[in-house]
């Protein structure tokens, strides 16, 4: 399968679209594995690669980058809507 996400760090909860992905289309990510996407995903945004719950970190680059605001499912849109950054 063709790698539409990538994993920057095994650490990660999210991943980030190589491309457009439609809500229900399912994409490879490059760490292997597949996930279905829950909402559409614009190229370059975050994507959920398990369900987050509200209030927990979001990690990116094996860091923190803001806590979801709600749940998260798998496959899900991580956008500002829905995480919670911290003020520096």
């Amino acid at each position: 399968m063709k790698h539409d996400i990538l994993l920057i760090d095994a650490k990660d909860n999210v991943g980030v679209a190589l491309a457009d992905i439609a809500k229900g289309g399912r994409a490879g990510i490059s760490a292997g594995g597949e996930v279905e996407a829950a909402d559409d995903i614009p190229r370059s945004h975050k994507i959920a690669l398990k369900d987050i719950r509200a209030g927990e970190p979001v990690i990116k680059y094996g860091e923190e980058i803001g806590r979801a605001r709600e749940d998260i499912p798998r496959g899900g849109w991580v956008h500002v809507h829905n995480l919670e950054i911290g003020e520096g």
